[in-house]
């Protein structure tokens, strides 16, 4: 990996001057996923804030999304 994974919210925004490719998404979500955690969230409670009304994702792009941290919250116990 050329990206460590974040671990607090400042590193997670610090990505938005790196170049978009896949694994800078990868790591990101990974990142939200583990940020989550620490704070005591759930999966209902992060995938719920995912598929809020965002003017950034459509409704399609935000459901593809939530489905992405499902899997990376399942994958990373």
């Amino acid at each position: 990996m050329h990206y460590p994974i974040p671990e607090s919210p400042e590193e997670i925004f610090a990505l938005r001057s790196k170049p978009v490719d896949e694994e800078m998404i990868a790591v990101a979500i990974t990142g939200v996923v583990n940020l989550a955690r620490s704070q005591g969230q759930s999966l209902d409670e992060l995938t719920a804030e995912v598929l809020q009304d965002d003017p950034l994702l459509d409704r399609v792009q935000r459901r593809w999304l939530s489905d992405l941290v499902r899997q990376a919250w399942q994958a990373f116990p």
